[in-house]
């Protein structure tokens, strides 16, 4: 998750009033007793699940849904889904726009992210990421072998990996080129015959009235005063999510191919969304 797109000047928040801060207040104190409640729960249950299970986790990712889920409740944003998941052993790739992508990729699919290793050291965030399974990595050529042998590990285990090609987070209105290393070790020998790749599109339609970059976070913006904006808001928007047909990494010649038609796909049902 980054906010470094430089695609344009971000919108100036608004001045918080007294009641937009009691709204904070309020939604800030029900997110943290779910989320990290959540937490203390998924934790308890993993000591039972890991010695049980190993890599496989057949009960704690549905308490990750279910906080994730709940949080769009407590927030007051809509939330739908268009789509068929997945049930072959793959991938997900979706466009990404702020941190609310975290909530709303994980609200209806079991899904473990894939994220940059800086991101475990981040106070809260990291403690989450790692708690929920995360897989860190580095953009590091030299390791890109234990990488690969790092997801092929997971992808067997069941897991469906999810990481945003974009690179970075942007303002919500549009779909940047996807990046194509990441792709990449979906064509090793063991992966390439097995392994799907399900492109999400993900659109938040910003409050009435509102500007239609409201929930994106991108450029120089702080995550502080963009969370603060998101918890006053009196009138909330809505996020939707299109899940489109799973793409079998073997029909295609190469990462670039297989990066394009995903990238075709997410835009095409982003702009869709937007109309």
């Amino acid at each position: 998750m980054s906010a470094t797109w430089q695609g344009g000047d971000a919108p100036t928040p608004g001045r918080i009033t007294a009641l937009g801060w009691l709204r904070v207040a309020l939604r800030a104190s029900l997110l943290a007793v779910l989320v990290f409640g959540g937490l203390l729960v998924l934790l308890l249950i993993r000591l039972v699940e890991r010695p049980l299970c190993g890599l496989h986790r057949p009960v704690t990712p549905f308490i990750t849904q279910f906080v994730c889920r709940t949080a769009f409740r407590v927030l007051g944003m809509g939330f739908s889904t268009h789509g068929t998941l997945m049930q072959e052993r793959g991938a997900v790739v979706a466009n990404h726009t702020s941190w609310l992508d975290i909530f709303a990729l994980n609200a209806r699919k079991r899904i473990y992210f894939v994220s940059k290793a800086e991101v475990a050291a981040w106070p809260g965030i990291g403690w989450l990421a790692r708690a929920t399974g995360t897989v860190f990595i580095e953009r590091n050529r030299a390791r890109a072998k234990e990488q690969t042998d790092l997801f092929e590990t997971r992808l067997k285990a069941g897991h469906k990996l999810l990481f945003f090609p974009e690179g970075t987070s942007t303002d919500g209105l549009r779909i940047l080129p996807f990046k194509t290393t990441l792709f990449a070790a979906f064509f090793s020998d063991h992966l390439r015959d097995i392994c799907y790749i399900q492109p999400v599109s993900v659109v938040f339609h910003a409050p009435q009235g509102q500007d239609p970059r409201y929930y994106g976070w991108w450029g120089e913006m702080d995550f502080a005063p963009h969370l603060l904006k998101t918890l006053a808001a009196p009138r909330q928007g809505r996020a939707e999510l299109i899940y489109h047909a799973p793409l079998k990494v073997a029909d295609f010649s190469d990462r670039k191919a297989l990066a394009a038609a995903c990238e075709e796909r997410v835009a095409t049902g982003h702009a869709r969304m937007r109309k």
